[in-house]
C-alpha cells in the first residue's frame, strides 16, 4: 500500500521471495538461516539489537548499497519489509538512525495456519513462536525512537483510515490506495472454527485453547472470539513513540 505512494520506493520485482530485502543484503542472515517461517526466532542469534558485532561503518555502508540497487533514490520515503524485522528493530535503528518502523501485528490463528504452509511445525510450535517474537518485540519496543504499532484486522477492515495514520506518522501526504481483500483471515478463522467440530480435530482445537488463550489475551486476540475487536488487550495500547 505504501508503495502505491509517489513518494515512497520499495523493493519489486527482485526475484527474491516476496520481495523481501533480507534477502537482497549480505550484511545479516536471512530467516532461512535459523530455520525459516515459524522457527527462526527462537534462535538466540537472530535477534538482533544495537549490541550486535554487525554494526559497522563498513557495514552500514554495505547494506545501504546493496539495497540501493532496487530502490529510486529520487524518492524521499525508502522501504524494506521482511516479517522478521519484528526482532531486527534495534540493530536496524543502530545501523539507520533516522528510520521509522510500521510493525503490524496479525491474529495468531491466521499466522500460525498461514504460514503451516511453509513448513512442517506444529500447531503448538507455531504458537509459541508467534508469542515469542511478539515478547522480543515488546521488549525492545522501549528501545525505538520512532515506532507506530497498527493491527492487520484494523488495516482490512478500515484501510483508508487506517494508511491515513500510518501517512500521518512518517510525514506522508494522505494518500487512497486500491483496498484489500477484507476476508484476508476469513479462511484461516473458518479452518480453525472446523477443527471445534470435528471428531478428530477438537481435541486439539481444545488443547491450544486451553494452553494459549490467556496468553494470547494479552496482545488483545482470542482463540475462541476470533474477530475484532473482540476483547482489548490487558496492557495499554501501544502509541507512536517519537523522539527529538
Amino acid at each position: 500500500m505504501l508503495l502505491q505512494h509517489p513518494d515512497v520506493t520499495g523493493f519489486r520485482n527482485t526475484g527474491a521471495p516476496e520481495d523481501e530485502g533480507q534477502h537482497l543484503q549480505t550484511v545479516f542472515a536471512p530467516a532461512k538461516e535459523y530455520g525459516g517461517p515459524g522457527r527462526f526466532g527462537f534462535a538466540p542469534q537472530a535477534h538482533l539489537t544495537e549490541e550486535s558485532d554487525l554494526i559497522t561503518t563498513q557495514n552500514r555502508m554495505k547494506l545501504f548499497a546493496e539495497w540501493c540497487q532496487y530502490w529510486d533514490l529520487a524518492k524521499p520515503y525508502l522501504l524494506e519489509k521482511s516479517p522478521p524485522n519484528l526482532i531486527r528493530t534495534r540493530f536496524l535503528q543502530a545501523l539507520f538512525p533516522q528510520s521509522s518502523f510500521i510493525v503490524i501485528s496479525r491474529h495468531p490463528i491466521a499466522v500460525s495456519l498461514s504460514t503451516s504452509k511453509w513448513t512442517d511445525c506444529s500447531m503448538d510450535s507455531l504458537m509459541e513462536h508467534w508469542l515469542h517474537c511478539h515478547r522480543l518485540f515488546a521488549q525492545d519496543r522501549s528501545h525505538l525512537r520512532r515506532v507506530l504499532e497498527i493491527r492487520y484486522e484494523d488495516l482490512i477492515r478500515d484501510s483508508d483510515s487506517t494508511l491515513q495514520q500510518v501517512c500521518k506518522f512518517l510525514g506522508l501526504i494522505p494518500h487512497s490506495p486500491e483496498p484489500l481483500d477484507s476476508g484476508g483471515n476469513q479462511r484461516y478463522f473458518n479452518t480453525w472454527r472446523e477443527l471445534k467440530t470435528d471428531r478428530r480435530g477438537r481435541s486439539l482445537y481444545k488443547r491450544i485453547v486451553a494452553k494459549y488463550e490467556s496468553r494470547v489475551r494479552e496482545y488483545g486476540y482470542s482463540l475462541e472470539e476470533l474477530e475484532m475487536p473482540a476483547i482489548q488487550p490487558s496492557t495499554p495500547e501501544p502509541r507512536p513513540h517519537f523522539s527529538g
